[in-house]
């Protein structure tokens, strides 16, 4: 089964289904598809969640990349953590993250989580162990 939704048609219809949130639809999209119109916008790495494979749903239409996806909102174990520029534990530290801050993840791999503070804060890697559902 896919996640587009039956029984509605045209513009008004979402396009997909995540979970209780059907918010993006045609509609939402001038011309209703979706275009590279330019050069993709060139975007500051620690503050936007965009990566040469990836993007955060919200910008899609803004950035041009293969996949884009919904934040999965997780929270920081409560004895904290940093947040780093790379899935490396001698990386750059960002943030240094207090337990119980939100931290949207966009994907994880080989032990790690990729995402952004909140909803627009710092973009960077945790390790799945400094995280809980």
């Amino acid at each position: 089964m896919d996640n587009l939704i039956e029984g509605q048609s045209g513009a008004n219809r979402p396009l997909f289904q995540f979970g209780d949130f059907n918010t993006l639809t045609a509609a939402a999209i001038p011309t209703g598809q979706l275009s590279l119109s330019g050069p993709a916008e060139k975007l500051d790495a620690a503050h936007w969640p965009v990566r040469g494979d990836l993007a955060h749903i919200r910008l899609a239409g803004r950035c041009f990349v293969p996949h884009y996806a919904v934040p999965m909102e997780h929270t920081v174990v409560a004895a904290g953590a940093n947040l780093l520029a790379l899935n490396d534990a001698a990386a750059e530290v960002r943030e240094a993250l207090a337990g119980g801050t939100v931290f949207n993840v966009l994907d994880m791999s080989g032990g790690w989580a990729w995402g952004q503070v909140g909803d627009d804060g710092f973009v960077g890697y945790l390790p799945l162990t400094a995280l809980e559902s």
